[in-house]
Parts: C-alpha cells; structure tokens; sequence
C-alpha cells in the first residue's frame, strides 16, 4: 500500500469513529471576556488526553519526527479580594459573568492605575488582563458621570471582541462603542458627542481622530484611561510610529488639561517596563506575575522526515526535508478526522491557503464532505469573508482552520483541543501567544511546532532549551528613528503648531528633525511655534506597507477577490504569479501599479511562482564599530537598491524547477541600518579558505547568519535582509551584511549589533551540526536566494565565522563613532569613499582574493520589508 493510501486509511479509520462535532455553541461564563466555547457538548466525544493523541501522530510515521517533548504543568489560581473601590454595581455585573474574584495579579495592576500609576500588566495568554483595565475604567466611569475612556487595540477584530465584553455587563451610562473605518458616518457623530467608551485602533486615531480633534474636544478635555491592548505588538516601524501618535495623543490632552493614566496590556515580554515606557514616553509600573489558573500543555518539537531520492532511498547529498506546509497539512486532517478542534498557524498567506486546501483534499478523500469542516484564515480576504469565518469557528461549524498570525489576536476563543504552529513564529512571545490558543478554558492541550527546512528551525528543535525555561524577548522599537520622527512632527504640526516645549515631549532628534522640515519646506517658523504649510495633510503609512494595497480582481467578472500590500505586490502577484484565495488557484494576468490594481484569471496549474530579486548595497555611514584585528564589526546607514527581476516557475509535486521567467517592475530604494563584518584575506587564507571558495564561504556565513538573527532581535527572517562579497567597494575587504528591511531602520540591526557574538556563535553551531555534507536548507541554503543558493560553501562558512568568533569579543565597549583622522564627516546624502572605512587590521597586501571575477557581490533577496507575513493587520 502506498504512504497515501495508507493514510486516506488512517484517515478514514478515525473520521468513522468520531460522531459528528457539536455545531452549537455555548457561552463560558469565566472570563469578562467574551468568550464562546467550542468544548465537547452533547453529541461530540470527549477529546483524547493529549500525550495519547500525540502519540497516535508519531505512531503514523516509520521516523518518529518528534525531537522533544515538553509538559508545562497545570497551575492553580491565586484570588484576590475585590478593591475597596470597586463600586458594588460593578462586582455584581462580574459576577453574572461567572467572576465572582480578580486574580491577585488583575487586582494589582487595577490598584496601580486606579491610584493614578501608568502600569503594564505583561502576563500570559488567557490571564484575563481585560479585568485589570476593565476594573479600574470601568469604575471611574460610574463614579463620574463625565469621564471617558479610549481604548487602543491593533487590530479591529480585537476591537469588536471588547466592545461585546464591556457592552455585555450591562451598566448604565457607558455607551461603549467601536469608532473605526467600518462604523458608519451616520453614527460617528453620535459616537463622538454621548459615548464614553470609545474602542478603536492607532490607525483611526492617526487618521480619523486627532485630525479632527476638535470634533473630539468634549472627549478628549474628560479622558481618564487610555488603554493599550496587545502592546508588544507594537514592535520595529510600526512600534515606533504608534509611539509618535500617543504622544501626539498626549500633547492634545495636555492643550484640553487632560493628563490620562495610560494601561497597556501585553503578552508575557522580557522589560515590559521599558518597552511600554519607550512607547508611552512616561514612567510605566509593570505586573508581571501571572496567577491566573492554567491548564497543562503537552508541547512537541516536530521535525519532518526527510525526502527519499528517486530510488526510494534517503539521499545521501544536499538532503531535503518534507515541506512544512505538507506535515502541517497532514497533522491538521489527522486531528480533525479525530475530532479535535485545532488551529494550525502558518507564516504566510499563501501558506495558509495551501496548508488548509491539502488538508481539505485528504479529508475528502477519506470522507466525501469532512473537507467543509476545515478553511483558510488570513488578512486579505474581504471584511464580510472574515467576519463569517470568525462566526463559522465559534459556533463550531468549523473543526480546522488553517490562520496567519491575523489569528494569534483577535477573537477570543477558547475551548480548541490543539495548535499546530507551522514554522518558528519569529519571537518566543509569539510562540507562546499561539500555542495558549488551545486550552484556553483550562482543559489540557496540544502545541506542535513544525519546523521548516531551514537553519533557525533546525536549530531550535535541537536545542529545546533555547525555547523552553527562557525569558521572552524584549519589544524592539526606535521612536528617535528619523524616518519616523519626522513625519509624525508634520502630522503634529499639521493638528496643531508645535512648540519648543512640544520638541521634549517628542524626544532626542526632534529639534533637528523639525529644521530639516524648515529647511524642506514643509514648516514654517514664527515666533509663536512652527506651522505646516500645506493644505493637504501629511501622507503617513503606520504599518510600513509600502504604499496602497492593490486589489485583486478577477477579469472576467470584475469581482474584488482581496488586497495585497503594496510592499509585498512586486513578489506575490507579478505578472504571471499564481495567486490563492480559500484554496481557489489563480494566475495573475497583468499587474497595473499606478492604479493599484492586478487582474486574474482561474487556474489550476501544476506549479507554483517564487519571485527572484536582485540587490546591491552602499554604505552611508558608521555609527559604531568594534576593532577586533583581523575582524571589524560595523553599526551603521546603508542604501539598499532592489528589484525583482524574474520568477521560477516549479513543479508542485516534486519542486523541480520548470523554467525562469523574466519580470520587468521598477526598482525599489531603501535608506536603513545594518550590522556588518569584515575579515582580512590573510586571515581567510590563515584559516584554510582558498581564494576561490571565498564568495561561496561568506554567502553561506551570510544565509546561516540572517536564519538565526531571530533567535536574539525581536524579528522575523522578513524583516531583515543581507547581502555578502569577497571585495565590497566601500570596505575593500571580504564582507557580509545583513540590514532592516525598514526605511531608517527598526533596531534590529542594532540588536545583532549588541549580541554579536552569541549571534555568530549560534549560526556557526546551526551550520556544524548539521548532518549534511554540503549544505541543505536546514543550514546555508535558501529558498529565496537572490542566486539560486550559488556558490555554498558549508566548511568554509564555519571556516569563517571560526575566525570572526576567535577575534571578537564578548564584551567590547564599541567606539562610538569613527575617531577623527580615520574617515571625514560623511554628508547624509552621500556615500563613503572605500578609504573612508577602517581596514581590517591584518595587512591585506599580497592578498590571496582576486577581487574580480571571482568575487562577485552576492545579493539575496530572503528577507524582505512588507512580506507575506500577516503581522498585527487592520481587520
């Protein structure tokens, strides 16, 4: 019997055996969240304990792929008596709910911002953090008629889902309403003048709100809480804007006489004190202590097998493991057939289509129909497709759902059995977020994270300590970045004209920022403050997705079928890309950039698209640099210049590549910060590396290097990129780069910096403990390789980072900057000479690297600013 047979089988087997899933949907009257059940009810079996059921999926494979099992124990509650405070009302409204007491941690963190303390309550998935702002607003808002309170959530989904929380406990005199690009304008005017607790997101406030503040006056002149929901999502650019708009915020309060207490909400994070303080810019208490009660959570570490060569045999060479996407897909019918209720994540939209339409296909093979039970959740889809899902899986017409991380917020739902996480989610709190979706009732639960073919993946599912019993990683984001400080000034001034007290509240680089938008023409100073000068508004994109979505439009009936960022529309719906949209193929016929529109027609090819992309790099300037001899390791500006160029067109079965396809789609320039290193050509030949293997030797350093940034800066492989060449024009030397794929850069960059070498020490043991003799995807290679992984040289790449690791430092106190009489002070605009840079200090005359041709600059387009990843979308 063949392994698809075998499983159409095992498949049937279990689908047979399972009654039909309850479809109702019942109330759990725990949380002050609104929250449905999707647990056993009448008719649906009990679900198996999920040490048995993981077991029976690694008995389905001859290998076990499981590489570590980890048991996070249940825990107990810790209650807290209600604050003396809290008016009976408001504890009897709880109380119908199902709260009769707060956890001590809620309790805490409510005394604190009902005392007048801006605090952060960082605290796990499913803690009931809504009580801990809802407690302290709420109680203010029934002890004064007047006050009012704004609430902040990233996404709209998460917006809705409060407002049936706080409408759902019935008091008199709130009037929560939601007032986002969905409400309509009949409404908003009602909304702005009788409703005191408004729930919108950062996006409205920038565009809608504090534009029009004097509308809000009323508002705006009674505000007792803001509160800020899912805060560590506010991360990088997008972090770094939204901190702008708070205190754009702040400074319109201020002009009203208003000073409200700012309560953020947030996943469990490392430094949540700070991260919340850099995004506020006040002083923030943090409640960090979850005592809330907890299931227990069965986590498994799931490697897929590798793929046997044409004569059935595992290959010895290059070995390549099965997709991801394709164990996910399998896991996802294997549980569903079970009757567990399962959410599988998957890193992209494309991804997710895919995982749901191969789960969907094997379902049906077992069971004609049992494929409707399972669907593909992501950003893009139209609002009304979203909603119905979102309805579909709380009322249990759903058993499966294949979701972006547009899932890992938003609907609260509980009572799902498992979570399959296809990939390294790119952060441990995201790691974390998604796997407490299952179990989210305090039943026991499921967590599998499928590791891809690449270097962090495979690094992570053999080194289960780098997951487990480690802090979670601090929120990244740079408010004095100038591409984002500037443009939050014009917005400011274009609401109000700033002032010199305002430049304080806007922090290190305002002053200079606000003259070179004098110097632009976009202000003009007066005595009284700088005014803008425009009668349009500044344009200003928060989420840094690179311009306007474009429209997907089917040709031949003219229906909209979604939106792609503008960012991600030259590599996911070029001419000729084949597009997917809730398991239905398409392929792209033309794509119009100017009026942000691509057409489409129905297929169903045997291939997929995977867009290639050209780079080249300059250096602006350093901001720092450590001199470790024959090593350099750099912080500073660079000038990225990218287009995509062509795309592979490859068999969906097997991978093969079918042919190359050139586009023609104008290039795209980016200002940001990287981190670089620099290694003398004696060293390099010192170490054994011929001349000849050296642009293969720092092209593999570079792919392994860019894999694992993650494992230490608050990213994912989207958000940076790299670049390497045996002879760089700016630094004349053996060089790699890897830079923020953000305008002006989103401090990850910097975070490679600080942790340089923990950085370089994990790349070079993720690449020598690989089992593969010359490089596999679990190590150097890469999907997206702007080359075609071409050249790789895996020994020579440890070869390298073995000499940067002997040299560097632990701990360096960097040079600031270049000191004086080693490079003159570089202009913003123009780009250093190669003399400009410092050498590596090891003498490169009688270098052996021929800079020409065997040192080509090796460009890379893995990762990238506005991918497919759905981080945080507006709903």
């Amino acid at each position: 019997m063949t392994a698809s047979g075998h499983r159409r089988r095992l498949l049937l087997t279990h689908a047979r055996s399972c009654s039909p899933p309850n479809t109702s949907a019942r109330v759990q009257d725990v949380n002050p969240a609104a929250t449905v059940s999707a647990g056993p009810g009448p008719g649906r079996p009990p679900t198996a304990a999920p040490g048995d059921l993981l077991r029976r999926l690694r008995a389905r494979h001859g290998d076990d792929p499981v590489t570590h099992v980890e048991r996070v124990p249940a825990r107990p509650g810790e209650p807290a008596p209600w604050p003396r405070w809290a008016p009976e009302d408001l504890r009897a409204a709880f109380a119908r709910r199902g709260v009769v007491a707060p956890w001590r941690h809620q309790a805490e963190a409510a005394e604190l911002a009902y005392a007048g303390q801006h605090v952060v309550v960082a605290t796990g998935t499913a803690s009931g953090k809504s009580l801990a702002y809802q407690l302290p607003a709420l109680a203010t808002l029934l002890a004064d008629p007047r006050a009012t309170v704004l609430y902040l959530a990233p996404t709209k989904a998460l917006a809705a889902d409060q407002l049936r929380a706080v409408a759902g406990l019935e008091l008199d005199g709130v009037r929560p309403a939601t007032y986002d690009g969905d409400t309509p304008r009949a409404e908003r005017e009602w909304i702005r003048r009788h409703s005191r607790f408004v729930l919108t997101n950062p996006d409205m406030l920038h565009h809608g709100i504090l534009p029009g503040h004097a509308h809000w006056s009323g508002f705006l002149r009674r505000l007792a809480y803001v509160v800020i929901d899912e805060c560590h999502t506010y991360r990088g650019v997008f972090g770094s804007h939204v901190a702008h708009v708070l205190r754009r915020l702040r400074r319109q309060c201020a002009k009203y006489g208003r000073t409200p207490v700012f309560v953020l909400a947030s996943a469990t994070s490392g430094d949540p004190a700070t991260a919340a303080g850099r995004l506020t810019g006040l002083p923030v208490a943090a409640v960090t202590e979850d005592t809330s009660p907890r299931g227990g959570v069965t986590f498994a570490l799931w490697e897929p097998p590798l793929l046997p060569d044409s004569s059935g045999e595992v290959a010895d060479l290059a070995p390549v493991r099965r997709s991801a996407l394709r164990e996910t897909a399998d896991l996802l019918a294997d549980t569903v057939a079970e009757g567990v209720r399962t959410l599988a994540f998957v890193r992209s939209r494309k991804g997710a289509e895919v995982v749901a339409a191969n789960a969907r296909r094997a379902l049906d093979e077992a069971v004609p129909g049992l494929g409707d039970r399972v669907a593909a959740y992501r950003a893009g889809y139209l609002r009304e497709e979203r909603r119905e899902l979102e309805r579909a899986l709380l009322h249990g017409d759903l058993l499966g759902l294949a979701s972006t991380n547009a899932l890992e917020l938003g609907v609260d739902l509980v009572g799902l059995d498992a979570v399959l996480i296809c990939g390294w989610p790119g952060t441990r709190a995201s790691l974390w977020q998604q796997a407490g979706r299952a179990g989210r009732s305090g039943d026991e639960a499921l967590a599998v994270l499928v590791a891809r073919d690449d270097p962090l993946d495979t690094y992570l599912v053999h080194h289960p300590e780098a997951l487990f019993g480690r802090p979670v990683e601090a929120t990244v984001l740079d408010p004095a970045n100038p591409y984002v400080l500037a443009p939050q000034l014009a917005c400011a001034a274009a609401e109000a004209p700033l002032t010199p007290a305002d430049l304080d509240l806007f922090g290190d680089g305002a002053k200079e920022a606000v003259e070179q938008l004098v110097a632009a023409g976009a202000l003009r100073q007066r005595p009284t403050g700088w005014y803008w000068r425009h009668r349009e508004r500044p344009e200003v994109d928060l989420r840094g997705e690179g311009g306007a979505p474009v429209c997907v439009v089917e040709a031949s009936t003219g229906r909209l079928l979604g939106t792609v960022d503008g960012g991600s529309s030259h590599f996911l719906i070029h001419p000729g890309a084949v597009y997917l949209h809730q398991g239905v193929s398409y392929v792209v016929d033309s794509l119009d950039l100017a009026d942000g529109c691509a057409l489409v027609h129905a297929e169903e090819p045997d291939w997929s698209t995977h867009a290639r992309d050209v780079t080249s790099l300059s250096v602006v300037s350093v901001r720092s640099y450590v001199d470790a001899g024959p090593v350099g390791l750099f912080l500073g500006e660079v000038d990225v210049t990218s287009q995509v160029v062509s795309y592979q067109r490859r068999r969906i079965a097997s991978g093969e590549v079918i042919d190359t396809r050139p586009l023609d789609l104008p290039a795209r320039e980016l200002r940001t910060v990287a981190v670089w290193f620099t290694l003398s050509p004696q060293s390099l030949a010192l170490a054994g590396v011929e001349a000849a293997d050296v642009p293969g030797a720092l092209h593999a350093a570079e792919h392994a290097a860019i894999g694992l940034l993650p494992l230490m800066a608050t990213c994912d492989r989207w958000d940076i990129g790299g670049l390497s060449t045996a002879v760089h024009p700016d630094t004349e030397a053996p060089t790699v780069f890897v830079y923020d794929g953000h305008p002006g850069g989103a401090g990850f960059a910097e975070r490679a910096y600080g942790t340089a070498a923990a950085w370089l020490r994990a790349t070079r043991d993720a690449i020598a403990e690989c089992g593969c003799e010359a490089g596999c995807p679990s190590c150097v290679q890469s999907p997206k390789c702007g080359n075609g992984n071409n050249p790789l040289s895996k020994p020579d790449a440890v070869r390298v980072l073995d000499v940067v690791l002997a040299n560097l430092p632990r701990d360096t106190e960097p040079s600031p900057a270049l000191p004086d009489g080693v490079v003159p002070a570089w202009s913003g605009d123009a780009a250093p000479a190669a003399a400009d840079l410092p050498a590596p200090s090891a003498a490169t005359a009688g270098s052996a690297v021929d800079p020409s041709p065997a040192a080509p600059v090796l460009p890379r387009q893995d990762d990238r600013a506005g991918a497919d990843a759905d981080v945080a979308p507006p709903s």
